[in-house]
């Protein structure tokens, strides 16, 4: 397939084929993880340590068994959708990815090993939930509703439970996606623009 072909695409259907991308990706890690009974895993997030710190670039793409995965692949899916669309998908993947890896490995609990892709979940939710706001964009604002009205009852996902959940990813996640919108926003864009000088003035 040229480049060509693929830029004659709809953008749903590229939206589509890269999803599908994604989740055979992370279904081909898992696969792998299962044959090397788990040792994969061990690359995860292990809060506090160094040794652990490389771990916030393996953790999303780790997950502890296929019911995990399924777990994240379901929203993760219809939210990366969206998020294609949007075409804001790599810019906002890598702030949530890093806030949230770096606020488990900040605050997660000792001795323990965090993998999963919730958390960059939840900051793509966070993301288009809010996105309109920062942008004063009222259809925005209204997809972001329409998302809310599907999937706010995860956000109680932010907060401490019991459980191998883990609330601490799932929470900076959602702060990383805020923090996406804020510093991707349409008008913050216009804002620098309206406070560069011509070179004429200089």
């Amino acid at each position: 397939m040229t480049a060509a072909t693929e830029a004659r695409r709809p953008a749903w259907q590229r939206a589509v084929i890269t999803m599908a991308l994604v989740i055979a990706g992370l279904v081909v890690i898992e696969i792998i993880d299962l044959a090397m009974n788990g040792r994969l895993d061990q690359n995860g997030i292990v809060p506090r340590r160094l040794s652990g710190v490389d771990g916030i670039l393996w953790a999303p793409l780790l997950h502890a068994d296929f019911s995990h995965l399924a777990a994240n692949v379901v929203p993760g899916a219809v939210l990366g959708f969206f998020l294609l669309l949007a075409r804001r998908f790599g810019a906002v993947t890598t702030i949530v990815w890093l806030v949230s890896g770096l606020g488990v490995w900040l605050t997660g609990p000792s001795g323990t090993v965090t993998v999963g892709a919730s958390g960059v979940v939840f900051g793509w939710l966070a993301y288009l939930l809010v996105r309109g706001v920062f942008n004063r964009d009222p259809w925005q604002g209204l997809g972001g509703l329409a998302i809310l009205a599907v999937y706010g009852g995860v956000l109680w996902g932010v907060l401490p439970q019991g459980g191998g959940a883990s609330w601490q990813g799932h929470l900076f996640g959602a702060v990383g996606g805020v923090l996406a919108a804020w510093m991707l926003s349409d008008r913050r864009g216009e804002g620098d623009r309206r406070g560069e000088v011509p070179a004429g003035e200089r």
